[in-house]
């Protein structure tokens, strides 16, 4: 029979006798590099024919569980984390990258326990008559009290 997660805790609390407490510990979580093809862009043909864009996300989750439990549901999973921003990255097209970075960093904040999100979304091939090596956005965003 698996132990009890309850019983783990308390388990963490007897090591923390005599008024101790256990030490706090702030989590961030960062994605880097997410790579997805997607339909975003000022003209038809970029909405149309698509890209490849790269994500790099960072959650700020503060203190959590997992850092004393070790179980990932005491944390924001990041393969979840991924795997929700590439459907709100492809589930419909966006002209700039300011609102795709905004509706990732939305969703996030709406779906994880996260105090801060940060997004930003890379373009490696932009489409612009000049030699680029890429363009990005980033957005910020604080969970509402």
């Amino acid at each position: 029979m698996a132990p009890d997660r309850d019983d783990d805790l308390e388990d963490l609390e007897d090591d923390y006798d005599d008024g101790d407490e256990a030490p706090q510990t702030e989590v961030t979580i960062e994605v880097t590099g997410l790579s997805l093809y997607t339909h975003h862009g000022v003209s038809a043909a970029e909405r149309e024919v698509g890209q490849r864009l790269v994500l790099d996300l960072r959650l700020e989750v503060g203190e959590c569980d997992a850092t004393v439990t070790d179980m990932v549901e005491d944390t924001v999973d990041y393969a979840s984390v991924c795997e929700r921003v590439a459907l709100v990255a492809q589930q419909r097209s966006y002209k700039t990258l300011e609102r795709l970075c905004s509706a990732i960093a939305d969703r996030l904040l709406a779906d994880y326990r996260a105090m801060e999100v940060w997004v930003k979304a890379t373009k490696p091939e932009p489409p612009i008559p000049l030699p680029v090596e890429s363009v990005s956005v980033e957005v910020w965003r604080q969970a509402e009290e």
